[in-house]
């Protein structure tokens, strides 16, 4: 399955601006939600909502790119069960989610509420900059007074307007007595409206409403460019909760009644039929049938299940239908606890302290001391209140964060656009730092490494008579290998076999009649032929030795390429894979990786990275299935691939466009390089304020060298976050 991840956005360097808070989207009778990876444009989504919107019953489907999400108004008796394979026959994947589990991801209010706020700013600055330009010029008295006015009169509201943000963070944190990187900037701007409006009003020469309205206007554009790199990061949890079946049919004095999954009780029995996903933890009682466990241990080839087989919630039905009682229900299934480990290991990753945080806390009380000491030096030394206090502000203002504020998100706006071009969405604003600091990589294998889906590699070890009949065997079944082998026949224009009394036994393969003999496709002991190593299906001609269909798990564009320049750029390479160790341990050796793990549960793969970080190691995963999520939460930073499950493209920082793995290792190299551009630009800020700080506190910072100087730092940093480019 193949999906793309919206453009997401990223925090501000020392706060970020109140987000827009997500609400619960109420669920109505009738509303169906499915999750659709596949789409990823427009024609997609006109193709989606027309079959959709073309079943009886169905009042309107609306489709949503950003989310990979159609949102369905329908008749109560309308079912997803009934719209899934009419997509899937369009050529379009589809899983149902519990709209009770989701929540609206609205429109993105926080960005368009700060790109009003920049728009307001910028059209303010340029008017009162013309103002000022008059005033430089040498327009005195009352002139200089009137411009000085209306100057005032532009800024005022404006600065109540586009500032809020400045004002709403720096007041949080000075309610519980700390402070952040926007004290000094409200600070800044008050103290500068307040001393121009004194000095307005004594015909003063020196006013600061260009600097108040340029400083708002700076960093106002660093906060939204900050904002953009993650506006649609979603909660990994949510999406794994939103996959759990939303009803199911249980089985009541002989009867089938479909009840919520919340109605379910330890106990109860509920039948499973083929293609459906299994809604609690359990036992079979009754039926045969495989179970496609590839999403949740990363096993590629399904598992047999029969009477006394446990299995677990999100499990996939293949073939047969399945009576399971229920020995754990809701919060306590085996899904519901990789939830948990999910929203543990985010947790834990939120204690990461961003380059700009770390910065904030120097710059913020520095400033504050600097500006202190200048005021009460200049009132000491001229006991004028009036000239210490426009000394303190022009302090204030020339050290104001503006390039510290556009440090960061300059050059992360930048990275993110060079990998983008290069099939790379980053998520997080600090993923760019995190990423640089990587020295062990963990891969997943199941649809990471590999394609996730079985490719036939002897086809030409069997005679076209054979060839014949299991394709016409193969074709009725939807097992994986069946399916695989479909596919590789057709491929090779191999017509079928006619055959007659044509069955599939749930459990263990194809069965017909052909010529008066029988014949079998599915599991060696069925057909009467031993179990070979790796993944096989047998042929079985009543009459003639059983032959094998072997298929492996294709490797992934660029996956030996990846690795290969990993390794000799001295990164240590980790495979960790929930798959079988004669799996695990072939692709190992065919792509050169030292060090793997197999049958590893979500919960060994998460515990396995937070070893290895607490032996000081910053670790990359690389994983796309449900049991990787846990692990991709708790890495130092992580990646999936856009084919990966919904809920493991959340949990990442990164998610790759393409379905090539080579631009890995690149992103290595960009992330290292963005971080090396933003201590730089906290350098150029740095020397910025060793020159401009003892003209302000010499009092020789004029209205037009705080406007030049602010302008100039912003646009150095600007301009060397563009060298990445």
């Amino acid at each position: 399955m193949t999906a793309h991840m919206p453009p997401s956005a990223a925090a501000c360097p020392g706060c970020v601006a109140a987000p827009a808070q997500p609400v619960e989207e109420p669920v109505k009778p009738g509303r169906i939600a499915l999750s659709l990876p596949g789409i990823h444009c427009q024609a997609c989504i006109s193709n989606v909502e027309r079959i959709l919107n073309s079943q009886p019953g169905v009042h309107s489907a609306r489709v949503n790119l950003t989310l990979k999400r159609a949102m369905i108004d329908a008749d109560a008796d309308v079912q997803a069960a009934g719209l899934i394979p009419l997509l899937e026959a369009g050529g379009y994947e589809a899983h149902e989610l519990d709209p009770g589990a989701l929540r609206a991801t609205q429109t993105d209010r926080a960005g368009r509420d700060l790109l009003m706020r920049l728009a307001v700013a910028g059209f303010a600055s340029m008017n009162v900059m013309l103002l000022s330009v008059s005033v430089w010029s040498g327009a005195e008295d009352a002139t200089r007074d009137m411009f000085h006015w209306i100057s005032a009169a532009i800024t005022l509201p404006a600065i109540a307007f586009s500032a809020q943000p400045f004002f709403r963070n720096a007041w949080s944190a000075l309610r519980v007595r700390k402070l952040n990187m926007d004290v000094p900037i409200v600070l800044a701007i008050v103290l500068a409206l307040v001393t121009s409006l004194w000095e307005t009003a004594l015909s003063g020469h020196h006013a600061y409403f260009d600097a108040a309205m340029a400083l708002t206007f700076f960093l106002l554009a660093g906060r939204y460019l900050d904002h953009r790199t993650r506006a649609a990061a979603r909660s990994a949890a949510e999406e794994l909760a939103a996959l759990e079946v939303p009803r199911a049919l249980r089985q009541e004095d002989g009867a089938e009644v479909e009840v919520p999954v919340a109605a379910l009780g330890v106990g109860d029995r509920i039948l499973v039929r083929p293609g459906g996903r299994m809604p609690v933890d359990g036992i079979v009682v009754d039926g045969q049938s495989e179970l496609d466990r590839s999403l949740l241990t990363g096993e590629t080839v399904p598992v047999f299940a029969g009477a006394g087989q446990a299995v677990s919630a999100g499990e996939v039905n293949l073939t047969g239908p399945l009576t399971i009682e229920a020995t754990a229900v809701g919060e306590d299934t085996s899904l519901h606890r990789m939830t948990d480990l999910v929203a543990i290991a985010e947790s834990g990753r939120s204690n990461y302290t961003s380059l700009a945080d770390k910065a904030a806390k120097l710059y913020a009380p520095g400033v504050h001391i600097l500006s202190a000491l200048s005021f009460l030096g200049w009132y000491m030394f001229t006991w004028d209140m009036r000239t210490a206090l426009n000394i303190a502000a022009a302090v204030l203002i020339i050290t104001c964060p503006c390039a510290l504020g556009l440090a960061v998100p300059a050059v992360t706006t930048a990275a993110s656009g060079r990998l983008f071009r290069k099939g790379m969405l980053i998520k997080d604003a600090t993923a760019l730092e995190r990423l640089a600091a990587v020295d062990t990589v963990v891969f997943d294998k199941t649809g990471t490494l590999t394609a996730g889906a079985p490719e036939l590699t002897n086809l030409a070890d069997h005679g076209r008579r054979e060839l014949e009949v299991a394709l016409a065997l193969a074709e009725v079944s939807s097992h994986p290998l069946s399916k695989s082998l479909t596919a590789a026949a057709r491929e090779a224009r191999i017509t079928p076999a006619a055959l007659t009394d044509v069955a599939e036994v749930p459990g263990y393969g194809t069965q017909a009649s052909w010529n008066g003999r029988r014949v079998r496709l599915g599991r060696g002991a069925w057909v009467g032929a031993g179990e070979a190593q790796g993944t096989t299906a047998w042929l079985g001609i009543e009459g003639d030795a059983p032959r094998a269909f072997s298929f492996t798990d294709a490797l992934r564009p660029g996956a030996e390429e990846a690795v290969a320049a990993l390794t000799a750029a001295g990164y240590e390479v980790l495979l960790i894979s929930g798959d079988t160790p004669h799996a695990v341990e072939g692709l190992a050796k065919r792509l050169g990786i030292a060090k793997w793990v197999a049958e590893a549960l979500p919960s060994d793969k998460a515990d396995r990275v937070r070893k290895l970080a607490e032996q000081g190691r910053h670790v990359l995963m690389v994983g796309d299935g449900l049991n990787d999520t846990a692990a991709l939460a708790a890495a130092h930073v992580s990646i999936s691939p856009a084919s990966a499950l919904d809920a493991a493209r959340v949990a990442s920082d990164i998610v790759l466009l393409g379905t090539d793995l080579s631009p890995i290792p690149e992103s290595l190299t960009v992330a290292q390089r963005a971080v090396k551009r933003i201590r730089e630009n906290f350098q150029i800020a740095t020397v910025y304020n060793i020159i401009a700080v003892p003209l302000a506190v010499a009092g020789l910072a004029t209205p037009l060298i705080a406007a030049l100087a602010m302008s100039t730092s912003s646009i150095t940093v600007s301009l060397n976050a563009l060298r990445l480019r």
